[in-house]
């Protein structure tokens, strides 16, 4: 059987600016990434999201970032491990708190933007993160670009980790995602989006620019809730996977199977 957990980014708005579709959205996704005040976010915000994702059912996750407001944490930041340490603790410290005045528990952490990509690649920057999060709480999933060093050191140090893949991005040969900045970054097509997720998921596979196939391990899928048309991929998506005979599920249940 094939089994896939859906994954949101969500609790972006900020003050009296408001991101995505938060609440809608909630109904056909399994687990969001939570924003936790550094690169979006606020407290009330974290503070609504997270009763949502409760009262929906869906299981939240920590999304700390670069404290980058106006770049949406987006942009690189010289940072150090233990910079990246102390801001990885933090903003999990942040989020808990609604979470458990909420009466909720954090499945899992998930970085966000520059910090996510940085750290894909670096080291030293993967281990200080997965040390932060097994310091916390050692049962909460680290989720990372499949095939990555952040991976690689959520599994070194003891945690349980989830391989993710992109429904909307473009891969370089290497695994990695096409930057932002280049031209073919993104999918905005939902079918072709849609057919590279289920070959990702059933074939372990996806084709790079390039034009050849790089082997890949799809545990969770993100699809992005900051868009024009978020909530109508999100609905297609969903009944797309589950059309091609994939189950959607939370990927702490996927994971203790």
């Amino acid at each position: 059987m094939y089994s896939i957990d859906l994954n949101c980014d969500m609790g972006e708005s900020f003050g009296a600016y408001t991101i995505g579709r938060d609440e809608e959205i909630l109904d056909y996704i399994t687990s969001a990434n939570i924003a936790c005040g550094f690169h979006a976010g606020d407290p009330s915000t974290m503070r609504k999201t997270v009763k949502m994702a409760l009262e929906k059912n869906v299981a939240i996750g920590a999304h700390p970032g670069f404290q980058d407001l106006v770049g949406f944490g987006r942009r690189e930041v010289s940072i150090t491990p233990i910079e990246a340490y102390d801001i990885v603790l933090y903003q999990i410290g942040a989020l808990s708190a609604f979470v458990r005045a909420e009466g909720g528990n954090i499945q899992h952490v998930k970085p966000h933007g520059a910090l996510y990509n940085m750290a894909a690649k670096s080291s030293d920057l993967s281990e200080a993160i997965a040390e932060a999060i097994y310091k916390i709480d050692p049962t909460m999933i680290l989720f990372g670009l499949a095939g990555s060093k952040l991976v690689e050191a959520g599994r070194t140090i003891g945690l349980r980790t989830a391989n993710e893949v992109f429904a909307d991005r473009t891969y370089q040969l290497d695994g990695s995602l096409t930057s932002r900045r280049e031209g073919n970054a993104h999918i905005s097509d939902q079918e072709t989006a849609v057919s590279q997720v289920i070959r990702m998921v059933k074939e372990g596979k996806v084709r790079s620019v390039q034009g050849e196939d790089v082997s890949i391990t799809a545990q969770t899928v993100c699809i992005h809730g900051d868009g024009d048309h978020a909530l109508d991929f999100a609905r297609y998506i969903k009944t797309a996977l589950k059309d091609a005979g994939i189950t959607i599920a939370k990927i702490s249940e996927s994971l203790t199977k």
